[in-house]
């Protein structure tokens, strides 16, 4: 919860009043092997402090080098938003203490990206398209993590102690960096989020990064301000840091602008600060005051030398850009043959990959599409997460389409195995094995079980010899319960009707 209740001004008031500004920095961690620079693993999940080495612990006499393949990627992001690549860019420190940075200093750039001057255009629900400009997008490292122990909040105050682990400190990362978007007015949470979602899908798209957002591997600092109606100077902002979620990026935002123009109305000032975002209540806090480039003391960092990107290399990278989701989507459409309001509404829950992959790994798209919005969006809905967030792959999911395909499973054991999937069990054929959930085929033991209903249920029985087939539906369901919901309803039918012939 947020250390103080904040008070707000309802949002319609907001835009009566105020134009808000935003500026996204989305931070994602490269898929690489290695750190940015140096040989240690960037698996995540390590024993803490067990993926380190002098480099980078910044321990006297080492020396960083470069990841090839993270530059590859950074340059591969730049193009996939349409920025220039500087033939010769060159990482900075940026100088800071902070427990969490071992050398004190981080390894990043600064007047001199490797992207600059790109855009992305962002889809909204209603159809519409809004341009978001791109300033930069740039290498760095990432930092180590923190774990406060005690306290309330699981943050630094109120702890009796913290633990530091560097096993993520130097991780490579691309900062992807917007300009200012002016003009949204209310509809400035939903273009964030939309901006984040189509940044998620396309990155995911090159195949650089995971952006799993509950792992940290994308994360988004939302900078807001606002300025009062026919004002042309920008307000103080305030930079809301790792929101984790796409949902929770709308929230910031939503709430960043109730916040601020309460303070505002009031005669109050927005302080320039770090914010913390609270899942909880969707609320943010107080941090720390936000520094200026000044304060970090930006120079070139004199270990490594410039990174060159020539430009026929960069081409050749260019060509490596793979269908863009976008148009890739358009032309899914087509082959499914379903409405634009059918599709919105599909890209809307961030279902359309999720099914395209499915159906790429062997699921027709019919039964894909029916997984992934009925049951598994009802999964995303009570466990409070976004659909591709989920913890199971297309693949899996698949599987499990197959099993019921091959009529090794009913639709409710493939819901239990899907279930089991997303409660971290294992995976589809291991967890029916293990549950021995595989359909009855044996039709002697079938035979065994309608018999048992039928003396059961004399007088039901006596019904469908009768001719009230429907009544035959209360034996099937007492043999399915009999069974566990491991027999075929179509056969267990066809044997009452035969036994009651």
């Amino acid at each position: 919860m947020s250390a103080a209740i904040d008070e707000l001004m309802d949002f319609d008031d907001v835009i009566e009043t105020y134009d808000p500004v935003m500026g996204m920095e989305v931070h994602v961690e490269l898929g690489t092997a290695t750190k940015m620079f140096c040989g240690c693993p960037t698996t995540f999940g390590g024993e803490p402090n067990t993926q380190v080495c002098p480099a980078c612990l910044g321990l006297p006499g080492a020396l960083p080098v470069a990841n090839a393949k993270a530059v590859e990627s950074a340059v591969r992001i730049g193009l996939a938003l349409n920025c220039s690549i500087r033939e010769s860019s060159v990482f900075a420190r940026k100088n800071y203490f902070y427990p969490d940075q071992p050398k004190n200093y981080q390894i990043s750039q600064y007047d001199e990206p490797t992207s600059y001057d790109g855009y992305l255009d962002v889809n909204l629900a209603d159809g519409t398209t809004w341009r978001v400009e791109i300033e930069r997008a740039h290498m760095e490292e990432d930092t180590g993590k923190s774990l406060h122990i005690g306290g309330a909040t699981g943050r630094i105050h109120g702890a009796s102690h913290s633990l530091l682990d560097y096993n993520r400190a130097g991780v490579p990362l691309v900062e992807i960096v917007t300009r200012p978007i002016e003009g949204a007015g209310e509809r400035a949470p939903e273009i964030a989020r939309a901006y984040v979602s189509a940044l998620r899908d396309l990155l995911k798209s090159l195949d650089v990064s995971d952006v799993r957002m509950d792992q940290g591997s994308m994360r988004c600092d939302v900078n807001l301000s606002l300025k009062a109606k026919g004002a042309t100077e920008f307000g103080t902002r305030t930079e809301t840091k790792n929101v984790n979620s796409l949902k929770s990026v709308e929230t910031a935002v939503r709430f960043e602008m109730q916040r601020q123009a309460a303070v505002l109305s009031g005669g109050g000032e927005i302080i320039q600060e770090t914010r913390h975002f609270h899942e909880a209540d969707g609320t943010t806090s107080a941090g720390r005051r936000k520094e200026t480039a000044e304060d970090y003391r930006y120079f070139p960092e004199p270990d490594l030398p410039p990174v060159i990107a020539r430009p026929e290399w960069v081409e050749r990278l260019r060509s490596t850009l793979p269908e863009l989701p976008w148009i890739r989507r358009a032309r899914i459409q087509e082959q499914w043959g379903v409405s634009d309001e059918v599709m919105r509404d599909l890209v809307n829950v961030g279902a359309v990959d999720l099914i395209i992959e499915t159906a790429e790994a062997g699921a027709s798209a019919d039964a894909a599409r029916s997984w992934w919005v009925s049951f598994l969006a009802q999964q995303a809905n009570a466990r409070d997460v976004e659909l591709a967030d989920l913890a199971i792959a297309p693949k899996q999911v698949a599987e499990v389409i197959g099993m019921v395909d091959e009529g090794k499973l009913t639709n409710k054991l493939a819901q239990q195995v899907v279930v089991a999937v997303l409660d971290g069990e294992g995976e589809p054929t291991q967890i029916v094995a293990d549950r021995g959930l595989e359909v009855v085929r044996d039709d002697s033991a079938l035979q065994q079980a309608v018999d048992e209903a039928l003396a059961a249920n004399p007088d039901i029985a006596d019904k469908i010899r009768g001719g009230k087939v429907q009544a035959a539906g209360k034996i099937v369901g007492d043999v399915m319960k009999a069974t566990r919901g491991q027999a075929d309803p179509a056969r267990v039918k066809e044997l009452v009707l035969a036994a009651c012939q």
